[in-house]
């Protein structure tokens, strides 16, 4: 439904002065021009439905549903149709914690074996220095989403005593506290402190202590503790280039790092107590947490490198990241912002504090560029930026990099089928087989089905597929599931008398998500009792 719209035929008024151009005058964009702007989006990325939300100085002014929930059942998206929101999710576990420091629970530099004992980093020293705020900064030396195979894709059985446990296994590429690399797990661990702290379910806080007071009555911690599923939309993807309906991802635990479903709808109140600094209620009456946790969670903890010459047209000179927000300027004002996504759906929250502006964009297939061009064009008009064609840029972009990771691929294919009607019949698929083990993930067998090589994974069902001979000892495992579209190198390491010993794996497209991080993975060949005896 649009609450409020602003009649405008155009974003600016400009005005011509001799030698230069002079912006007089920024018109926010109307709602009947979201409405073309959102329509043009859904086409062009190919996007069955978006949902998005403005907010300005405490009102919400336009909240609107479009196209469908789901390809399989046509039904329309609306402002409170929910969307599975993924990392925007952190903010409200910095949130919680935050509750808890205003109770004089914890505090944001307490160590976290104060809370969780069996709390190991690789590294002695990390471990023990390691803090609650360290858990929500992304600067803890581990690589980009490392360790996201134990609950990525949804499939695992792992559970969160094991990821606890494992982190000990996962070795750093940076030094402690140098550098950013996001993460999820460490915001895995900060759910658990909050259990272990209040005596609730992380879950059970956030909808208590959070959703409740705010009147986000249709939202949940997670997608199996929503009351009421008739109005949900179904995940997207391309598969073989055909967007369709995909398995919806629901992960049996750290939801604290992505789980909560929620509305446009519902998420501007988030959003509006985010602007008012944690106060809420008739008359902002009510502080839902106290202006210094809102402080603290939006200064800058970790630094972002940014361009050392201001870009157009935001000309950024500073990038950090918060406590479960992304912080930068843009035009002189402050930005605080956060994407998130599952397999099947992204999502996008930003805020201008010093405009009292939020925008908050949902969609059910896994375009970010979607959200993206309609975020930066409501954004623009507000900040008085002459217009960008953001739907074009992005388009482009988009087929610059679909069109360079697919001359990979295609290369790849076009040498593994070259390879079929040569060599293969040379390989004796059956020395490659066994079990192979890392220390984290645990078993991938290897195994021969009807003279095929395959690659299954015991503790993840969903990572199962065929291996295609590349060259030497290089296979490509092609995914069963080709809605993951995260194909990957498998490269056999052999020992002293030239047998498989143990197995590395990186992905083949520039454009597959961060957290299939096959790169972490060590898989050690294991010798069976037979073969030690030979």
């Amino acid at each position: 439904m649009t609450i409020h719209s602003r009649q405008s035929s155009i974003y600016f008024t400009l005005l011509y002065f001799g030698i230069g151009l002079l912006l007089v005058h920024a018109q926010p964009i109307s709602s009947p021009q979201i409405d073309a702007l959102v329509q043009r989006t859904l086409t062009t990325f190919d996007v069955p439905g978006i949902a998005v939300a403005v907010v300005k100085d405490g009102k919400v002014i336009h909240s609107k549903g479009y196209g469908v929930r789901s390809l399989k059942t046509n039904e329309k998206v609306d402002e409170n149709t929910l969307f599975g929101i993924a990392s925007n999710s952190k903010a409200f576990t910095a949130a919680s914690l935050g509750i808890l420091m205003d109770e004089g629970k914890l505090k944001w530099d307490d160590k976290v074996i104060d809370y969780i004992p069996e709390f190991h980093m690789y590294n002695a020293y990390v471990t023990e220095e390691f803090t609650i705020r360290d858990l929500l900064t992304h600067r803890s030396g581990l690589g980009l989403g490392a360790g996201d195979l134990m609950f990525w894709p949804d499939s695992s059985n792992f559970t969160m005593k094991d990821i606890i446990h494992n982190l000990r296994y996962l070795k750093p590429v940076s030094g402690f506290r140098t550098k950013y690399d996001y993460d999820n797990l460490l915001y895995m661990v900060a759910g658990e402190v909050i259990e272990r702290v209040s005596g609730k379910s992380w879950e059970a806080f956030v909808e208590e202590r959070i959703m409740k007071p705010l009147g986000m009555n249709r939202s949940a911690g997670t997608y199996s503790r929503l009351a009421d599923k008739a109005n949900v939309i179904d995940a997207h993807a391309p598969v073989n280039g055909k967007v369709q309906v995909i398995s919806r991802d629901i992960f049996r635990f750290g939801n604290s790092a992505g789980g909560i479903n929620s509305s446009v709808a519902d998420m501007s109140k988030w959003v509006i107590t985010q602007l008012n600094r944690g106060k809420y209620g008739e008359n902002l009456s009510k502080q839902l947490f106290s202006e210094k946790v809102h402080a603290d969670m939006w200064s800058s903890q970790t630094i972002l490198p940014v361009s050392p010459t201001p870009v157009p047209p935001y000309n950024t000179h500073f990038s950090a990241y918060g406590l479960g927000w992304g912080l930068s300027d843009v035009n002189g004002y402050k930005q605080v912002t956060h994407t998130g996504g599952l397999a099947g759906m992204v999502t996008q929250v930003t805020l201008l504090p010093e405009r009292q502006l939020g925008i908050i964009v949902f969609t059910n297939q896994q375009s970010g560029a979607a959200f993206s061009a309609i975020t930066n064009t409501i954004k623009d008009s507000y900040l008085g930026i002459q217009p960008t064609d953001w739907i074009k840029v992005y388009s482009e972009r988009v087929k610059k990099g679909q069109d360079e990771a697919g001359k990979i691929t295609n290369d790849i294919w076009a040498s593994i089928e070259k390879e079929q009607k040569t060599n293969v019949a040379k390989i004796d698929f059956a020395s490659f087989t066994g079990t192979y083990r890392d220390n984290w993930f645990g078993d991938v067998i290897i195994s021969q089905r009807n003279e095929k090589l395959w690659f299954q994974s015991l503790r993840s069902p969903k990572l199962t597929g065929e291996l295609f001979f590349y060259k030497n000892n290089t296979f490509i495992v092609k995914w069963t599931n080709r809605s993951f579209d995260a194909d990957a190198y498998v490269t056999f390491r052999t020992d002293e008398n030239q047998k498989p010993a143990s197995i590395n794996m990186k992905p083949i497209s520039p454009l597959t998500d961060f957290s299939f991080d096959f790169q972490d993975l060590d898989l050690q060949r294991v010798v069976t009792e037979n073969e030690t005896k030979k």
